[in-house]
């Protein structure tokens, strides 16, 4: 299967070869991005282990893990939330560009994986009037080819939210953390593994994902990391 979606994918690129996204150029090394836009993207290479916030000088943990650690037990954001990756996601999220989440995964699976795979990849969930909306679960789209990839068990409906929420973009930190507070709900169904990954695209404050690893705690996982395509740097 995996040899006959590559040879599909390479007689897409000869049939229509791939245009940057960004500038219109020609893409380059098979993504749409040329090579010069692809220089820019913004890789979190200097970050906390334990929430991947971007850091000026490496550290194990950010002041903010010290006095207050979060609920999870590592994360994973390969990339910062700035220009250009910040504007090739808003296309995918809010303007149903798939071409843009195409190549933001491509771009994710490339960069090499930091912390232990898990036995269970789920996505951060949307609520049904939202997901009817937007048409689509952009941590959804983001998670299946990551699945794939790493050969990892992915269950889209292991978490579910229970209640519609504000737009967390459109709130400050405390507001964040009341307004996803309750909102998720763990399928206690089937057995849950030792070890899940909760995969959204973009953690800011980690509102979201921390109700997210809470209710899983409770549920019996052992550990809980958080996957993110990139992380906002700290507000002044």
């Amino acid at each position: 299967m995996d040899a006959l979606r590559s040879r599909l994918t390479a007689f897409g690129h000869w049939l229509l070869p791939p245009r940057c996204l960004l500038c219109g150029d020609a893409g380059h090394d098979g993504l749409d991005l040329c090579r010069d836009c692809a220089a820019e993207l913004p890789r979190n290479g200097s970050c906390c282990a334990r929430c991947a916030l971007p850091l000026a000088l490496p550290a194990a943990l950010c002041g903010r893990c010290q006095r207050h650690p979060p609920p999870w037990d590592a994360a994973w954001a390969p990339f910062r939330y700035g220009w250009p990756l910040d504007r090739l996601e808003s296309r995918f999220k809010f303007a149903r560009e798939l071409a843009a989440g195409r190549t933001l995964v491509a771009l994710w699976r490339r960069e090499p994986r930091i912390i232990d795979a898990p036995g269970l990849i789920a996505p951060v969930p949307l609520h049904r009037s939202r997901l009817r909306q937007r048409g689509y679960n952009q941590a959804l789209e983001l998670a299946r080819p990551l699945a794939r990839a790493f050969g990892v068990p992915l269950r889209h409906d292991l978490l579910a939210r229970m209640k519609p929420t504000a737009a967390q973009s459109e709130l400050d930190a405390p507001t964040r953390r009341r307004n996803v507070r309750g909102a998720f709900a763990v399928d206690r169904a089937t057995g849950l593994p030792a070890h899940v990954a909760i995969v959204d695209d973009v953690m800011t404050t980690g509102a979201t994902l921390a109700e997210c690893a809470r209710v899983l705690k409770r549920a019996g996982v052992a550990r809980v990391d958080v996957w993110a395509l990139a992380r906002a740097p700290a507000r002044k």
